[in-house]
């Protein structure tokens, strides 16, 4: 519930403020009869998500246990994937979104009423698709229960809360330490998602050694005790964890966490001597 809670905000709050700065633009450069398009665009960017999620969740359910588990197992890689790129992205890009995001929307403005609808469809649904993937195959992982959909949407209420909180300027957050620490959090969670899409495909039959374990440690960490369940449900720890799921957690949380905190929490380099001004920093 925890990891998905915080994958919700997290990418709750990164939705929001790309809708902030969308709808701030128009209104302040009185473009406002754009609006009910950008409306319209993150409306469709919402539905797509949720049916995104709704074909993961009941899609693969006619399936045979083999394939399903091929499915997820596959998917949950992906997202392992997708979710690595978004937060070196967030990292590089998050000073500039607010200009390139600006940028984009005047050339929409400028080709027609209903490009913004587009443009909005386009930059709202690729955060919902991601959203929907990493919190589709989190849930996979910690099992099928309410409490990970429940995390979830606490985390995208709570996003949205703090969005509008500073869309209206009555909340400054420091964007750059809240985005440091919650992709340090989710490199540790998504190395706990690709361990279990590993031994998704090992039950698949797809990868070898589902009875090659690297620890059992079930009898001092029961699956059933609120602190199995906890590790369980916040790092997708495994008591009984084969070999190849250890090496796969090994070999993507040791150097992604290297290079992230390298990124991240490092020193800025000196500016070069720009030849314009740079463009407005985020909101």
């Amino acid at each position: 519930m925890l990891a998905n809670f915080l994958i919700g905000l997290r990418e709750g709050l990164e939705a929001a403020l790309v809708v902030g700065i969308l709808v701030a633009y128009l209104v302040k450069s009185e473009r406002r009869d754009r609006l009910p398009q950008l409306w319209v665009g993150i409306g469709v960017a919402v539905a797509v998500s949720l049916g995104f999620g709704a074909l993961l969740t009941f899609g693969p359910q006619g399936l045979s246990f083999e394939a399903q588990e091929a499915i997820g197992g596959t998917l949950s890689i992906v997202a392992v994937g997708l979710i690595t790129w978004m937060i070196f992205w967030m990292g590089k890009t998050a000073r500039f979104l607010k200009g390139n995001l600006e940028h984009k929307l005047d050339e929409a403005v400028d080709a027609g009423r209903w490009a913004v609808a587009v443009m909005a469809l386009l930059a709202v649904g690729r955060e919902g698709l991601e959203t929907a993937l990493f919190l589709w195959a989190g849930a996979q992982a910690t099992g099928a229960s309410t409490r990970p959909l429940l995390g979830a949407v606490l985390g995208l209420a709570v996003a949205v809360v703090l969005g509008w909180l500073v869309y209206r300027g009555a909340l400054r957050l420091n964007l750059r330490t809240f985005f440091r620490w919650t992709g340090v959090l989710l490199i540790v969670i998504a190395a706990g998602v690709l361990a279990y899409g590993v031994h998704d495909l090992q039950e698949a039959g797809i990868l070898p050694g589902l009875y090659a374990l690297a620890f059992d440690v079930s009898a001092q960490v029961p699956p059933s005790s609120w602190y199995g369940t906890l590790l369980k449900g916040v790092f997708n720890f495994s008591p009984a964890t084969t070999w190849l799921q250890a090496v796969a957690w090994v070999l993507y949380a040791v150097p992604t966490l290297y290079l992230f905190v390298r990124t991240a929490f490092g020193s800025p380099k000196p500016a070069a001597p720009a030849r314009t001004a740079p463009q407005a920093v985020a909101a």
